[in-house]
């Protein structure tokens, strides 16, 4: 179970310095905060010099406190023309402030306003997981683990090239800085990775030459005699960097424009397959859809999952808007009504065990939620204040817009194969002849997908939905989306989806009676009254088939492939594709291009693609 997230108390010592009531201890030094990170961080670690000419750059800390280091290194990067174009900045932090009282704490460094004004604008709802905040147009990125450093750093992925020990001293906060956790930093260092800190602390230094690291004492920063400096010696395999950056991407749905989208910030060079005339003409072609994350009691890889996803929408959903085709969408609200008396004991349970803020999930009773829906409902449940509706095509025209140049999108190409040629793959059409090749190649096909790249330990079926698409006007004061067993949303564009069924390997293209019958049996559960009068034998609808896997998550990452390297997955979004497309391109994305993940060790393992090729192997008694 998720430990709930307690954020830091705004605290100050006599002289004003902030101060930690939780370790009694203050978060920097009397003589600075801004500083410090610069004497001991940055020119702890060689910084600027050792990231000039560099491509990427990352960063490990292990405190982010009130944000300083990040804004100095951040101030850093942006004075330095020789900068590398990425910064990868990954920060762990168990007690984070809430905005409000970064804005105090901020208030006294002028010279760093501007930036700490971004932090602030992009700062995360305080909940357990990995947040990834975007800045300088995806340059500088911000990855924040939130939760205690022992629980989180050994589920990070990443090869940092510095890391900044910043955990208040180590009498007060020893956790932070036992030999194990430390061994932990050291598995994360890439070659040649250096790291600084303001301890000398004798356990501190013997801790780090212990986990591999060449230690030397220098002058430290204001009433401080000493700081360490330290080189690690032995370090983990680091993700080999990518050759030419150029990837092929079969299939022009949610899946495929997420991954094209994210791969084309990097700076790679893409081409887009897809068999039909145009992009979302399959399962992303619904009229509208809902995003939103799930709870639960016991805080379950699905529940993680879809709120990692959430949380990753709410920070890209203003790149989008500033796309050259913003996406059709509305942050309304989403409203889980509970089914019955034990489906709503659960609701409470999982709320009260993950502690989350308002702001991200509350509870509330039939009344509110009849005030949130703007709508009479039976019953009550969980209110989701950042989630809503979007339009599927808009979405992904979006993702595509935003690729640019980069984006070659080649319409009416089928492929039938994929076949490896030296350090390329090659995709081919049925009569054999070329379409596309590159050294990486995306398959998001949905239920297409293993046709492609053959795996039998994976049961891949296709589901077919239909959405029963109703007059707007009955539907009017309708404010949020309402989900029981069904989902009925507010007015899109003139109508209003309700829906789905969810019928496994049925091939019936045309909408059915029946659907509609069972559509409006949705609608009445979860509007009570408002199906009356509606004839399913004339309401309009659509088909589309979703792929999905037992176990519900999304398969995304690199496939194990006899043929060679470079061949990944994005398929089996199931029935959230709208959640999945998002925080699925971004961690394909970080896969390919050697970043740090966008989310934790085991949430990725979770989603990759050989997971059940490897519970097969343990299953028959095999090692791993």
């Amino acid at each position: 179970m998720t430990a709930p997230i307690v954020p830091a108390t705004l605290a100050r010592t006599a002289e004003g310095t902030p101060w930690s009531e939780a370790y009694g201890d203050v978060y920097h030094s009397v003589a600075g905060a801004a500083g410090q990170a610069r004497h001991v961080f940055l020119e702890g670690n060689g910084l600027p010099a050792r990231w000039q000419g560099r491509e990427r750059f990352t960063i490990l800390e292990t405190g982010f406190g009130l944000g300083l280091n990040f804004l100095a290194t951040w101030q850093a990067w942006k004075d330095d023309a020789r900068r590398p174009a990425r910064l990868d900045f990954v920060s762990v932090e168990k007690h984070p402030f809430r905005v409000r009282d970064l804005a105090e704490l901020h208030a006294p460094h002028a010279e760093l306003a501007a930036l700490s004004a971004e932090l602030r604008a992009a700062w995360p709802v305080l909940v357990p997981g990995v947040h990834r905040l975007e800045f300088e147009r995806g340059r500088v990125v911000l990855t924040l683990a939130l939760g205690d450093a022992t629980d989180v750093l050994p589920h990070l992925r990443l090869a940092a090239d510095a890391i900044y020990l910043d955990g208040f001293t180590p009498s007060r906060n020893p956790d932070l800085w036992t030999p194990a956790l430390l061994k932990r930093v050291a598995r994360l260092a890439a070659p040649g990775a250096t790291a600084a800190t303001w301890s000398v602390a004798t356990d501190v230094r013997h801790a780090l030459a212990n986990a591999g690291f060449e230690i030397e004492k220098r002058p430290g920063y204001g009433g401080k005699r000493e700081m360490l400096v330290a080189r690690a010696t032995r370090t983990a395999e680091s993700p080999a960097p990518p050759g030419t950056r150029r990837a092929l991407v079969i299939g022009a749905g949610m899946a495929g424009a997420g991954v094209c989208e994210r791969l084309a910030a990097r700076g790679w060079g893409l081409t887009l397959l897809e068999r039909n005339a145009g992009p979302a003409e399959e399962g992303s072609g619904n009229h509208a859809g809902t995003f939103h994350p799930l709870v639960t009691a016991d805080d379950s890889v699905f529940a993680r999952m879809t709120r990692a996803a959430t949380l990753h929408w709410s920070a890209a959903w203003r790149a989008l808007d500033e796309s050259p085709l913003p996406p059709r969408w509305s942050r309304c609200g989403v409203l889980q009504l509970a089914r019955d008396e034990r489906e709503d004991d659960a609701q409470r349970r999982a709320l009260q065990a993950l502690g989350a803020p308002a702001e991200y999930a509350a509870g509330v009773d039939a009344k509110a939620a009849s005030e949130l829906a703007g709508m009479p409902v039976a019953t009550g449940g969980v209110w989701f204040p950042q989630s809503g509706w979007i339009r599927p095509p808009s979405l992904v025209h979006a993702l595509l817009a935003r690729c640019g140049d980069a984006l070659e999108a080649r319409y009416g190409c089928a492929v039938a194969a994929l076949d490896r040629e030296g350090d390329e793959w090659v995709a081919r059409d049925a009569a054999g002849d070329e379409l596309a090749r590159a050294p990486v190649v995306v398959i998001a096909t949905a239920h297409d997908a293993l046709r492609l790249a053959p795996d039998p330990s994976v049961r891949l079926r296709r589901v077919r939905g239909q959405v029963s698409l109703l007059p707007a006007e009955r539907f009017a004061a309708l404010r949020a989306v309402v989900l029981r067993g069904g989902m009925v949303l507010p007015p899109v564009d003139g109508r209003t989806v309700v829906g789905a069924s969810f019928d496994f390997d049925d091939e019936e293209p045309a909408s059915r009676f029946e659907d509609h019958e069972g559509n409006l049996q949705r609608l009445e559960r979860i509007l009570p009254g408002m199906a009356a009068g509606f004839d399913a034998a004339t309401l309009e609808g659509r088909v589309g088939w979703r792929a999905t896997v037992p176990d519900r998550l999304p398969m995304v990452g690199a496939i194990d492939d006899a043929r060679g390297p470079g061949l990944y997955g994005a398929f089996a979004y199931g029935s959230r594709g709208l959640l999945w497309a998002g925080l699925g391109g971004e961690l394909l994305a970080s896969l390919a291009d050697g970043n740090p993940l966008p989310l934790d060790g085991k949430l990725a393992d979770a989603v990759a693609p050989g997971r059940f090729a490897k519970r097969a192997r343990l299953r028959a008694g095999g090692k791993d």
